[in-house]
């Protein structure tokens, strides 16, 4: 089992570590301020606890387990190294170590499940800590794959966000983070970058182009099956914002096939979802209604993003039949409370949209009622 003779905040910047822990949750564990340990962290050898701080950091060395020992153990080590080579580049101490990549993958495990839940203000600062932390030049390969992955997230929260400034940064990380995979030789990383920068380009109304793209990415090896079944899907959804209806239909369907064959429910789901908007479009009501239900019915609405687009969905389909124009209304208001509180730029804009398409069609029945009477 490790012991430490003498501790500076080195050895304690170790146990933080070995024990997985932040440096407030650290503080905590401790009994102490905040303010001590991040000292510790920064002044690293030339700073040492006082003796009864020293105590205390042998217990809590003392109590952890023999994982914790190992990677204590490991991580002086590498934090006492002053130099490491790689392959490619020299890397000082002031460079990430082993540990630092195991802290900054699981982190951006972590990003991905708060994106899914729409919890941006987590992701970002997780991804802050990271993408501030080190300089391209200073990681070797695996810290560069980091760097990228952690790019290419924080394009998905702009992205998601959907704000006017966020596309364009989200377009800027995006490509950033493809020079770095192909720098790396990762294709597959590299065709979900174009799929993503594809979809920033229909966000901005250029259709034609993204459903350009999303036609030769539905068929580009480099994407595994789901993938390349979505640039199918969303072929048809930049299709149908260009009005051209019955051709967005016949892909969709062949995208929901896919989905099907996959195994994916909730895309088999979302898919019908979009085929509902497809056939309202084309002006068949009877159709959309049928398919509305298969996408109510079969998905999960768990994120408030799901929530939104079914809702946003919905609304506008009820909206376009006289006998259920008030429910399509109410549930656009429902559909933006959920688009606000969750930050969801894009989705709130849509439904503001689709308001003034409905104030627009009610303005000339007022008229001719007004004339009427």
């Amino acid at each position: 089992m490790a012991t430490v003779h003498h501790w500076t905040g080195l050895e304690a910047k170790a146990l933080r570590l070995a024990l997985r822990l932040s440096v407030r949750a650290f503080a905590q564990q401790l009994g102490l301020a905040v303010a001590t340990v991040s000292k510790w962290e920064s002044k690293l050898a030339d700073t040492e606890p006082r003796p009864d701080t020293q105590a205390i950091l042998d217990t809590a060395l003392g109590r952890a387990g023999a994982a914790v020992h190992l990677r204590f153990e490991t991580l002086l080590s590498e934090m006492t190294s002053p130099v490491q080579y790689t392959g490619r580049r020299r890397v000082t101490a002031s460079g990430p170590r082993v540990w630092e990549y195991e802290s900054w993958a699981d982190d951006l495990d972590r990003v991905v499940v708060a994106l899914s839940r729409q919890n941006f203000a987590f992701a970002d600062s997780l991804l802050t800590r990271w993408l501030t932390r080190f300089k391209a030049p200073e990681l070797d390969d695996k810290g560069l794959y980091l760097l990228a992955r952690s790019t290419t997230l924080l394009g998905d929260l702009k992205r998601y966000q959907g704000t006017f400034v966020g596309l364009m940064t989200a377009r800027h990380a995006y490509t950033s983070a493809r020079t770095v995979f192909t720098q790396l030789d990762v294709p597959r990383r590299v065709a979900q970058l174009d799929l993503s920068l594809a979809v920033v380009a229909e966000m901005s109304g250029k259709l034609e182009s993204a459903a350009r793209t999303y036609e030769t990415l539905a068929v580009d090896d480099r994407l595994s099956p789901r993938d390349r079944a979505r640039a199918r899907l969303w072929v048809g959804t930049a299709l149908s914002k260009d009005g051209q209806h019955d051709y967005a239909t016949r892909v969709m369907n062949a995208a929901t096939r896919d989905f099907e064959d996959l195994a994916e429910p909730d895309d088999w789901s979302v898919a019908h979802q979009k085929l509902a908007l497809a056939h309202r479009g084309a002006g068949d009501l009877a159709a959309a209604f049928r398919f509305l239900d298969i996408a109510c019915t079969a998905g999960s609405a768990e994120s408030p993003m799901q929530r939104v687009q079914l809702t946003t969905a919905q609304a506008h389909i009820l909206r376009t039949d006289p006998a259920t124009r008030d429910e399509g209304l109410r549930l656009l208001d429902d559909a933006a409370q959920i688009a606000a509180k969750a930050g969801l730029g894009h989705q709130l804009r849509s439904i503001e949209a689709i308001r003034r398409t409905c104030e627009g069609a009610f303005k000339p029945l007022q008229q001719r009622a007004g004339s009427n009477e």
